[in-house]
């Protein structure tokens, strides 16, 4: 089994129980319907746990849920604050990338703690894995997935991999919904990536970790194939694709194109990684969508391509 697992010793959170106080912030863009949120604290505080609301969320300026030093503030706010044991987004949208300077690395390193979101906040989650070590977790956000009627699929999982300090194991998808797997050699590595897009716009930066090793998942929602094909030629290009030991693509909702003569996106994926030599993984279930599998950045991964098996191999809290 191929492995460079030892690049970064990677801080964990400690795990959540019941009475724990959970934060919500907006480091992206707000919500529509600000109702969402109260009612998504209304779905923590049934299960027993203690909700503080940023205070600046819920404010809007432009596309932005806050200017860069409202929202920087709250996420500074909650990690600083010790009675905050979870950092819950509100919802993605745009901004995170804009916090990325002005973030105070030493304060998350020295004050470890379960964060979680999806979209646009993966900038701030691959800025931590860089800057800081923390593992943060790709899932389920308050006003998006928590605020209404919560789908089994996505509660089940992200309970079970923020409140059990044992490795969370084979991961699969909803009954009658196949993971897809190509290649041959079981490999692993710690797991990196998020949204396509906001992979993609850090390359070249600081604020990327390096993918020598590593399980890079993707995914993605409302882009043209012609899109998604110029960002994947971008990591090819940066040869991210000849530096990983594995690959696996969640969901790309809404990716399917409009021109008739163009490309699909399963021909555009084709051309990346019908001849990568390592295994890739296909259709989990995590993205933009109901049923949102939580994955962990920087904890061990194993795919076991000949079993159809992906595992994830270590805890991701403490």
């Amino acid at each position: 089994m191929s492995s460079i697992y030892s690049i970064k010793n990677m801080i964990k959170p400690k795990r959540l129980s019941r009475g724990d106080t959970i934060a919500l912030i907006s480091p992206a863009s707000s919500p529509s319907d600000l109702t969402r949120i109260k009612k998504g604290a209304g779905y923590f505080e049934k299960l027993g746990y203690k909700v503080k609301i940023g205070g600046n969320v819920g404010k809007s300026y432009g596309y932005l849920a806050g200017t860069d030093s409202e929202r920087l503030e709250d996420f500074h706010n909650m990690f600083a604050d010790k009675e905050v044991k979870a950092i819950i987004c509100v919802r993605g949208g745009y901004g995170t990338g804009r916090l990325l300077k002005s973030i105070d690395y030493t304060l998350i390193k020295n004050n470890p703690k379960i964060f979680v979101g999806y979209s646009d906040i993966t900038a701030l989650q691959l800025a931590m894995y860089e800057k800081a070590g923390l593992v943060s977790f790709a899932g389920p956000m308050a006003a998006v997935d928590f605020y209404s009627e919560v789908n089994g699929y996505t509660e089940e999982n992200f309970w079970k991999i923020t409140t059990n300090a044992e490795p969370f194991g084979k991961v699969e998808n909803p009954e009658g919904e196949d993971i897809i797997f190509t290649g041959t050699e079981d490999v692993e590595g710690p797991l990196a990536g998020g949204n396509l897009a906001l992979v993609t716009s850090l390359m070249g930066s600081e604020y990327i970790p390096g993918f020598e090793g590593k399980i890079l998942f993707l995914e993605d929602v409302g882009e043209e194939p012609y899109r998604i094909d110029r960002m994947l030629n971008q990591l090819d290009i940066a040869g991210v694709f000849d530096k990983i030991n594995g690959l696996i693509l969640g969901r790309f909702e809404d990716c399917e194109g409009t021109d008739e003569k163009g490309l699909t996106i399963d021909e555009v994926f084709d051309h990346y990684f019908s001849k990568l030599n390592v295994p890739v993984v296909k259709n989990l279930r995590h993205g933009h969508l109901q049923g949102n599998l939580t994955l962990p950045f920087g904890i061990l991964c194993k795919i076991y391509p000949k079993t159809n098996t992906l595992e994830i191999a270590e805890s991701a809290v403490k």
